[in-house]
Formats: structure tokens, C-alpha cells, sequence
């Protein structure tokens, strides 16, 4: 593996939140090495017990100092988590939520068959958490900051057997662009970011994934999908001053795959 030479560590000194890795195969993860290639600090969040044993490994490879669990569902881990920021960092500049969950029958059923208590805390866990981590991180970035929020095309167009997800990621990308309203001036930019399908965890819950991942390689104008890195350094991009003046759009980052009817 080849280093990023210093000089274009073009984020050495920021501290970054990623909250969402499961494994190596999690777009969180691609994000924690890009950003940690690129000169960062980084602090990852677990879980679970069973998840802590695919994370620590992970964050030791990257020298993340922090290493914390984090249930959206469970009450004060949230906020034990921004204490622990606000005491051993004092400040923060980049903050990842790569969270999304729903009950599998609500998931894999129609919208139509999805349950209120399933859509509720599908919505919560995968979009208003985001909303609660945006309040904890905002009063730590001092300087200004960047926030992400990792999204789907299934928000814009209706993509077969993603369901109630559809209208949580909507719900998201709509949090995204009144949270950089808000937050604006404070410095404080919000990406909600689309990649393309990818093998991981969350979506192997998706019926028919495999199928719907052949079908954006054969869409795709590059001609093949994305992986975890190019999402990773596509944040990185957009939490440099380079981007300082991008906030409250969807990204992209999916090959060109959303541009083909």
C-alpha cells in the first residue's frame, strides 16, 4: 500500500467522528482510512460487543486513539461519546453517520405492508440520529466543520425491493439540506452523500441485492461500480477548504449509474 506523502496531507491536524463501521467492507471504513491517509485524526465507534471485535482491529491499523460504542437506540451513549470527544480533543472538524436499520420484515416487505413501529424506528435510527449527532458535534466545531450523511439513490428515484427505505433516506437528504441551512453560519458544512450499491453488511439485507448490483455495472457509464475508497476520498475532497463553499446537496459518487434512465 503507497503513502500519501506529507505535503499533501491536505487534512493533517483535523479531527474526524466516523460513526457506522461494521467491517472492512463498510463505506464508514473507507471514509476513516481516507480521511486518516490524507493527515486526519480519527475516532471510530463500535456497535456492539460482537461489532468490537471487527472494529478495534481496524482502528488500531489507523492509530485511532478513540475507539467508543455507539447504539443511536440506546439512551446516553450518544452523549458519553461527544464527552469523551469534548474531553480528549476538545474540538472536532469532521463528523461521519453511515448508520441505516429497519426491521427485516418491515425492509424486505412493500411500503405498503411496512408497519408504523418498524417505519419509526427506521426513521430513527437512520435519519434523526443524524439530526442528534449534528446537535452534539456542531457546538465542537469551533472552527467550522463538515458533516456527512451517507444516503441512496433510492431517495430520488424508486429503486425495486428498497421500500421503506426510499422515503428514510428522503427524509435524510431533506435533514441535510436544512441542517446546512441552519448551520451555515457557523461554517459548518452538511454533504449528504449517494454512493453507489456496494457489498456490505447493511445492504445484504436488501432482497435481491446481487441483482441490483449487477444492474448498475451494466449502467454505469465508467462501465464498473465504485468501492469504499472512492466514496472515503470523496468526503475527504469535500471536507478540505477546497470544497468550502459546497454544502446542502446530494453527492454523488456511484460511476455515473444515477444520470442513466
Amino acid at each position: 500500500m503507497t503513502t500519501t506523502p506529507v505535503a499533501d496531507r491536505v487534512l493533517a491536524g483535523k479531527k474526524a467522528l466516523v460513526v457506522g463501521v461494521a467491517n472492512e467492507h463498510s463505506i464508514a471504513w473507507g471514509c476513516a482510512k481516507a480521511f486518516h491517509e490524507l493527515g486526519a485524526d480519527v475516532a471510530l465507534t463500535y456497535l456492539n460487543e460482537k461489532a468490537k471485535r471487527f472494529v478495534e482491529p481496524l482502528a488500531e491499523s489507523i492509530g485511532a486513539t478513540i475507539l467508543a460504542p455507539l447504539d443511536v437506540e440506546q439512551p446516553g451513549q450518544m452523549e458519553a461519546l461527544f464527552e469523551r470527544l469534548q474531553r480528549e480533543w476538545g474540538r472536532l472538524d469532521i463528523a461521519v453517520h453511515s448508520i441505516a436499520w429497519a426491521p427485516k420484515g418491515d425492509l424486505q416487505g412493500g411500503l405498503l405492508d411496512c408497519s408504523a413501529a418498524g417505519f419509526a424506528r427506521a426513521m430513527d435510527v437512520s435519519c434523526h440520529s443524524f439530526i442528534r449527532l449534528a446537535r452534539a458535534a456542531a457546538p465542537l466545531m469551533t472552527d467550522g466543520g463538515s458533516l456527512f450523511a451517507m444516503s441512496y439513490h433510492g431517495a430520488q428515484k424508486v429503486v425495486d425491493n428498497y421500500n421503506v427505505m426510499g422515503p428514510v433516506k428522503a427524509a435524510l437528504e431533506a435533514a441535510c439540506r436544512y441542517l446546512a441551512f441552519e448551520l451555515g453560519p457557523r461554517r459548518i458544512r452538511v454533504h449528504p452523500i449517494s454512493p453507489g450499491p456496494l457489498k456490505t453488511r447493511a445492504a445484504s439485507g436488501l432482497k435481491d441485492f446481487d441483482l441490483l448490483l449487477a444492474e448498475a455495472a451494466q449502467k454505469a457509464p465508467i462501465g464498473e461500480l465504485v468501492d469504499i475508497m472512492d466514496v472515503g476520498f470523496a468526503c475527504a475532497y469535500l471536507a478540505t477548504p477546497y470544497a468550502r463553499r459546497i454544502t446542502g446537496g446530494t453527492i454523488y459518487v456511484d460511476g455515473g449509474v444515477h444520470v442513466v434512465a
